[in-house]
């Protein structure tokens, strides 16, 4: 029986070698976001705003461009703690 993934970690890697993780529920929800905010601007210097739902309070705006590489892992309920 396969295992299901309690939540995808977003891994972006920017210009200037910064990285930033962002959480997202399902994949479906990464998806949708990539594919409704980020890739119709991938070329834009404009900001867009990343969710971060797991910190209230906390959100976090990017300019598409500026993103190198995006890395999706999932994580499962019996993943060690990596903090």
């Amino acid at each position: 029986m396969a295992r299901t993934p309690t939540e995808f970690v977003v891994h972006m890697l920017l210009e200037g070698g910064h990285r930033e993780e962002v959480r997202f529920m399902t994949i479906q929800e990464f998806q949708q976001w990539y594919s409704n905010e980020l890739t119709p601007k991938a070329n834009s210097t404009d900001f867009i705003t990343v969710p971060i739902k797991n910190v209230q309070g906390e959100y976090m705006v990017i300019r598409p461009s500026r993103i190198i590489a995006i890395r999706v892992e999932p994580i499962f309920s019996s993943s060690v703690d990596r903090y």
